[in-house]
This record gives structure tokens, C-alpha cells and sequence, in this order.
């Protein structure tokens, strides 16, 4: 059986609750009351946390990206996109005195070393070491030496990568999350059988970070053995921004939580045993 991870109150891993993930990232579409909108829409549907994105764009993106020319809200070039969908102190202060007083956790998946200091200051129950980070040995190594709880993506990596990436962080300490990278992704493409292959495989719990459309793959994934579920949120999918399609709105986010909540009962002890609510009915239709 794998182990559990402490990710603030929650033993992740410990099948008898599911960790559910409202992922805002850049939802917020750089907009404080939008993202508390959001938090709150997480914590009154049952989401136990909210996870944001965290870049120094300057270090992230090359000066040419920056440059390139893309109209959007903030501007004309994908600079003025980038810098505008970045929180600052300011901002993540107050998310983190709003989540404080839902009592719903957050954390965020941070793209470069200057990030993870920045959140740091706000002492995050964990990181997450998003799927285009997989393969930055640096970042990964800085972000273990923090000693906090890791939730690792596996979009758009091989085998050999993923392995890679887990001997350097051992297996204590991580909850290990399978992925595909395409927004929204398609059905063919979910390929939910890694989740078992992964529980055999690995010693540290393994969870699901869906971007598919809909609820019905990322509730099969839990039933599968995934003990952390993660899905971007967001209040109407079709506002501007490339995460709000592969988002799900709050009915979607309400019937998530609920099924996932459900399993355990539906799934049952699995000892076959005759219920007294079968009595009368053995007594009306068997003939011997």
C-alpha cells in the first residue's frame, strides 16, 4: 500500500478521502476579486484546497517571447499578457488571509526559483512541480530543499523523465500525479490505466491532475485508486484565457465532489452479504 502524505490536515493517500484540488492558476485572468470569487466557489462546493501558478516572467520567458505581438487585455505583446495575469505581494496577501478565513488550504506550482522563495513567505502546505517543469533538475531540487510536501505532474513526459525526476526527489514526501498536457484533452488520450500501473510501481500516493472535459473521467480516476484529484475551476468557461474550455464551471465543480464523496459508499466492504432490505423480496420472487 502506498504511503500517506501530511498536506496540512490531510493524510493524502489515505483512501478514505480523496484530497480534491480546485486549481485557479491564471483563472483569475489577473483579477484579486475574481480569484476570491473562485476560493470561495472551491470552498463551498467542498474542495479541500485552491492552487494557483507562480512565474518571474523575466525568467521564464525569453526576451523574443515577451516581444512577440499577441492583443490581449493587457496589451499587444504577450509580455503585457504575461505580466498582467502575475499576482504580486499585495495580492497573494490577501488570498492568503481569505483562504485563512474559509479555512481551505492553498498552494501554487512554481516555474523558477525566485517564485518558490515568494511563496515561501506565506508557509504553503506543500508545492506542486508542474508537468513543464518535470525535467528542470535545478528547480526540482531547489524546491525539495524546502523540505515541504511535493505533488509532481507527469504531462507531457516520458517514463525515463518521470523516473528521473522522482530519484531526485525520493518518494517520501510525494504524491505522484499522472496528466496529460492538452487543453482540454480528449477521451483517447486520458489513458487512466497508468493510475493502477502507478500504485503497483510506486511506494508514494498516487493522484490525478485531469484537464479533460466534464466530470465523468477525473470521478473514474478516483475509483481507480487516485487519492488526489486536481481540476482547474472557473466561474464561466467561456471567458478569455486558454485554461477557462478544460475548466469546470461550479455545477461541474458540485457534482465532482459529490460523486467522488460517494465512492466509498457505492464501492462497499466487498463482502457479499444479503441485506435485510433484500428479505422481502427473496420472499416474493424466489420460488425455492
Amino acid at each position: 500500500m502506498s504511503k500517506t502524505v501530511k498536506i496540512g490536515k490531510y493524510n493524502v493517500g489515505d483512501l478514505k478521502h480523496c484530497f480534491i484540488i480546485a486549481e485557479i492558476g491564471i483563472n483569475h485572468n489577473g483579477d484579486i476579486e475574481l480569484a476570491k470569487k473562485l476560493i470561495k466557489m472551491a470552498h463551498d462546493l467542498g474542495a479541500d484546497a485552491v492552487k494557483f501558478q507562480k512565474r518571474t516572467v523575466d525568467v521564464v520567458y525569453t526576451p523574443h517571447e515577451l516581444k512577440m505581438e499577441r492583443p490581449n487585455p493587457f496589451g499587444n505583446t504577450n509580455g503585457d499578457l504575461k505580466r498582467g495575469l502575475e499576482f504580486g505581494y499585495d495580492e497573494y496577501k490577501a488570498i492568503d488571509e481569505y483562504c485563512k478565513s474559509l479555512s481551505i488550504l492553498w498552494f501554487a506550482s512554481c516555474w523558477d526559483k525566485g517564485s518558490v522563495d515568494f511563496i515561501e513567505q506565506f508557509n504553503p502546505p506543500c508545492h506542486k512541480i508542474s508537468s513543464a517543469c518535470l525535467t528542470d533538475d535545478e528547480l526540482i531540487l531547489y524546491i525539495k530543499s524546502k523540505g515541504r510536501p511535493i505533488l509532481l505532474a507527469t504531462g507531457m513526459s516520458t517514463q525515463e523523465q518521470i523516473d528521473h525526476a522522482i530519484s531526485l526527489l525520493g518518494q517520501d514526501n510525494l504524491v505522484l500525479m499522472h496528466c496529460t498536457s492538452t487543453y482540454p484533452s480528449c477521451e483517447a488520450e486520458l489513458n487512466l490505466n497508468v493510475i493502477p500501473n502507478y500504485i503497483k510501481k510506486y511506494t508514494c500516493p498516487i493522484g490525478y491532475s485531469g484537464h479533460e472535459k466534464g466530470v465523468f473521467p477525473s470521478v473514474l480516476a478516483a475509483s481507480m485508486g487516485a487519492c488526489a484529484i486536481e481540476r482547474h475551476i472557473t466561474t464561466d468557461r467561456t471567458l478569455w484565457g486558454s485554461d477557462h474550455p478544460a475548466s469546470l464551471e461550479p455545477d461541474g465543480l458540485r457534482r465532482l465532489v459529490r460523486d467522488i464523496r460517494l465512492l466509498n459508499t457505492i464501492k462497499g466492504d466487498g463482502k457479499k452479504v444479503v441485506y435485510e432490505s433484500e428479505l422481502p423480496i427473496i420472499k416474493k420472487l424466489r420460488r425455492k
